[in-house]
């Protein structure tokens, strides 16, 4: 099974995370995830509360299995984060800030933390308050992070670390991947794009075609965030996202002093497509691990296959080595 400590940290089977997707509900895929022995997870960004507490009922039904609720500094909502220590699921995850003090307050519920990284700074700070895991992000990355590559950044994190257990992000979707991240140290991986591309995915079919269709060139970071998505709460780590392109993405893309002197509009633009489940026409989170994904699965086989992939990658390199 491939169990590592990270996996006793969580109370899951197999080294694998499925990351949250901000504003796009994923109670099935967090499900399907956990009941193949990962850790599932849902976001509450730009989500009603009323929305998030049907979201965790749903899932609680679903699975008795661990699962991560996730909070994000663009934007923060205290209400929401008081709601999830109420809810007390088995773990918070956290990206795109300092959390501060928000970490003991999980810990006094007895939830675990799990606190995102992209760059050495925000891994130290991470030591310091005592998270349970760090997740160790690459630039390769879907979503919103740095620009360090997940080749460079997760030993770095490790070294850092000391006995925090690590996980990597960023260019993984099979099992090649989680093979390469225990080489490095880490002890799992988080997936976001290969994921997107499940079964149980509750995005656009186009959306998942384009990831199976998507070369590594196909996405890009877009440098006009701040015209266009929420602003960032006090403590938020400024971030780049990495997207699919689309129109709107070059258009902005080429021109971002445009996009930032027309926000107002932009953002209210983007608010409507995320009311109307457009998004991904707009701002379609992923990375550069696309290039790696052939195929729409159900979720426990992407589990299955990424495990035994991890398995034949690793005696394969030993049976390669001189003897």
């Amino acid at each position: 099974m491939m169990r590592t400590p990270l996996c006793d940290v969580l109370g899951i089977e197999v080294p694998i995370i499925c990351a949250p997707f901000g504003p796009w509900e994923q109670v099935e895929l967090a499900a399907a995830v956990c009941e193949a022995g990962g850790l599932g997870s849902v976001g509450t960004a730009v989500t009603p509360l009323p929305e998030a507490r049907a979201q965790w009922a749903r899932l609680r039904r679903l699975t008795d299995r661990p699962f991560a609720v996730n909070h994000t500094m663009r934007p923060f909502d205290p209400e929401a984060f008081e709601a999830t220590l109420a809810e007390r699921p088995a773990v918070i995850s956290f990206h795109i800030g300092d959390p501060g003090d928000l970490v003991a307050r999980a810990h006094e519920a007895g939830i675990r933390w799990v606190q995102q990284v992209f760059d050495l700074d925000q891994a130290r700070r991470a030591v310091e308050l005592g998270v349970d895991v760090i997740v160790a992000q690459g630039g390769e990355a879907g979503g919103n992070g740095g620009q360090i590559s997940t080749m460079v950044m997760v030993p770095a994190v490790v070294d850092i670390a000391g006995d925090i257990p690590v996980a990597a992000a960023g260019g993984i979707a099979d099992g090649r991947g989680l093979a390469a991240a225990l080489a490095l140290g880490a002890q799992g991986v988080v997936l976001g794009t290969r994921f997107l591309a499940s079964t149980e995915a509750a995005v656009a079919p186009g959306w998942k075609q384009a990831i199976v269709d998507a070369a590594p060139q196909d996405t890009v970071k877009i440098a006009f965030v701040d015209a266009v998505l929420p602003p960032l709460s006090p403590g938020g780590h400024p971030a780049t996202p990495r997207v699919l392109r689309t129109p709107f993405v070059d258009r902005w893309n080429a021109d971002p002093g445009g996009a930032a002197a027309e926000s107002v509009r932009l953002r209210a633009e983007i608010v409507d497509a995320i009311a109307a489940g457009r998004l991904h026409e707009y701002l379609p989170f992923t990375g550069q691990s696309a290039a790696l994904v052939h195929d729409v699965l159900p979720a426990r086989e992407i589990v299955e296959r990424i495990m035994a992939e991890a398995g034949e990658a690793l005696e394969g390199a030993l049976r390669r080595l001189p003897r």
